[in-house]
């Protein structure tokens, strides 16, 4: 399935190249209960042809009539939904959330291509940028930024959107919890896929929604399937699937590399990865093991959960202490 930003941005692109004038939107910010969370995007056309979501449907009629009406007219001006909105359009979330939405009015010239392409690039691309807009002046720009961390940041009238590729999984073998982990992480917006060589663990594995291949998942991950938005986890406790992957990842710019293991099991494999891959200190302190966030997992939903709310966390940027 095509990440929904790439959608989105398909779209602007068709639409600005047309000749019209679009709306690029972005959820900022959500207080309680919300089904987007911030960096989401829309983009619409005046006559309410759009793609994406905003809220889950919660607001997008209310929000494209009035785009039909004339409003949001201002090139950027940032909107709340829900209770608590005192200049903003009154509409009640059935959730009971709120949500701060920039609204971003992009007329077809050449700096918005410009800017469009970019955006198309970066979400096509190995590595993210950060779209720095400044609501005061209007500027807006593309900047380095680290790969993990929040996708909206606002400071005054300073918002910064974290764009990138999606957030791929890549599953190293197949376990019990490697469906679960499929399940959980293609559920969450991961593009997922499962190595495994064997055909009759394939054969018993059904996930709908994922990439299968059928190769061991150290060659497919050396062939260059990983970008900076990639996880790798393996969860077979088998070292000639689990080992042999690391080796691998360790060589990515993968933001979370992780094998499943004991903590006993890990310390002897970090003494094999380091005799027979020979992979050095730095090398191992990047992989994950015992993968997970210590949950007292026991089953293997459990143990998947907290494999993929590990690989969240990281992403986010936060510390295990913080949680």
């Amino acid at each position: 399935m095509q990440h929904l930003d790439l959608q989105v941005i398909d779209a602007a692109l068709e639409w600005a190249n047309a000749g019209e004038p679009i709306w690029l939107c972005s959820v900022l910010a959500t207080f309680g209960s919300s089904p987007r969370e911030p960096g989401s995007m829309l983009v619409a056309k005046a006559d309410g042809t759009h793609v994406g979501s905003l809220s889950g449907g919660c607001i997008e009629e209310d929000f494209l009539g009035r785009i039909a009406e004339g409003h949001f007219d201002d090139a950027l001006s940032v909107v709340r939904y829900g209770e608590g909105a005192d200049e903003s359009p009154q509409v009640s979330l059935p959730c009971g959330g709120i949500l701060d939405v920039l609204v971003d009015r992009l007329t077809p010239d050449a700096a918005t291509l410009t800017h469009l392409e970019v955006l198309h690039a970066t979400l096509l691309g190995q590595r993210s940028l950060v779209r720095r807009i400044d609501l005061e002046s209007g500027r807006k720009r593309f900047v380095e930024g680290g790969e993990n961390g929040p996708r909206v940041e606002r400071d005054g009238q300073i918002i910064q959107l974290r764009v990138g590729p999606a957030l791929r999984l890549i599953i190293a073998g197949i376990s019990p919890v490697s469906r679960f982990c499929a399940e959980f992480a293609r559920t969450l917006g991961f593009e997922v896929i499962v190595c495994d060589p064997r055909e009759e663990a394939r054969r018993d594995f059904q996930v709908e929604g994922i990439e299968m291949q059928s190769v061991l998942p150290s060659l497919f991950i050396g062939a260059g399937a990983t970008h900076a938005a990639t996880a790798i986890v393996a969860l077979t406790h088998d070292p000639r699937i689990d080992d042999l992957a690391m080796i691998e990842a360790v060589r990515t710019p993968a933001f979370y590399i992780g094998v499943m293991g004991s903590k006993r099991t890990s310390e002897k494999r970090a003494e094999r990865l380091k005799r027979s891959g020979g992979l050095d200190d730095d090398a191992i302190s990047r992989i994950q093991m015992p993968i997970g966030l210590n949950l007292d997992s026991k089953t293997p939903a459990e143990i998947a959960l907290a494999v993929v709310a590990d690989v969240l966390r990281v992403r986010r940027g936060k510390s295990r202490h913080e949680l």
